[in-house]
């Protein structure tokens, strides 16, 4: 019988962190992405491990995207960029996890 350590129980997976770099609000460069769920000329929606990304703007175009590399660029004219929310980590469950359950 194995027994496992609680702290191993609650390590995650080291993620793919996500930067935005946005250039005189015409270009975009985001690094991380793992999807692009959906876009449009008004925005683009993608996925980073951190939660879903939303681009808006006007005549938004994808300029490129290397998923391998985990790289996106956008250009149009950006007006905002919005998070959605962040994925629930991974726990291995407290008192009240258990009592709730």
């Amino acid at each position: 019988m194995m027994i496992k350590d609680q702290a191993e129980e609650r390590r995650v997976p080291p993620s793919r962190p996500h930067a935005i770099t946005l250039e005189n609000r015409q270009r975009a460069g985001i690094t991380g992405v793992s999807d692009v769920l959906s876009f449009n000329e008004q925005e683009v929606v993608l996925v980073t491990e951190g939660g879903d990304i939303t681009l808006l703007g006007e005549g938004l175009h994808i300029a490129r995207l290397n998923l391998d590399d985990g790289q996106l660029v956008v250009e149009g004219d950006i007006v905002g960029i919005e998070y959605g929310a962040q994925p629930q980590l991974r726990r291995s469950g407290g008192i009240l996890a258990k009592i709730f359950r």
